[in-house]
């Protein structure tokens, strides 16, 4: 299972998945531990704010992303895609990925302003 964590810096969780630009990519194996994490950047036209669904991605491959936070148009499209959005309170990478391959429950996300805006921009957005 190929997970990918939304970055700020590689090391904490992104607080909005969808501009986000630094990721850590993860093909995890059962029983084989902790897997090193390939370093994805992304350029801007990749952000998945401004990605065209039609067009290859880097990410093309991940089943779940981990982010803090996600706007309505963001989840829609991986939905579409069949990509499962875990959105936490966590806000260091590791341990985020540690809890998933234990089968823990990551920490629920709080409440984020920035959403309002997300939601706001998604009804002028081509997405």
């Amino acid at each position: 299972m190929k997970i990918a964590i939304a970055t700020d810096d590689f090391d904490k969780v992104a607080g909005h998945a969808g501009q986000a630009r630094h990721w850590l990519l993860y093909d995890c194996e059962p029983g084989a531990g902790v897997p090193a994490a390939q370093r994805i950047e992304l350029e801007r036209r990749q952000v998945f704010h401004h990605w065209d669904a039609d067009e290859a991605h880097p990410l093309d491959t991940v089943e779940v992303i981990v982010a803090r936070s996600a706007g309505d148009g963001f989840l829609r499209r991986m939905q579409k895609r069949g990509v499962s959005i875990l959105l936490t309170s966590e806000t260091d990478a590791a341990p985020a990925l540690q809890k998933i391959l234990a089968g823990e429950a990551l920490p629920d996300p709080r409440w984020d302003v920035s959403l309002l805006l997300c939601k706001l921009r998604d009804l002028f957005s081509k997405h």
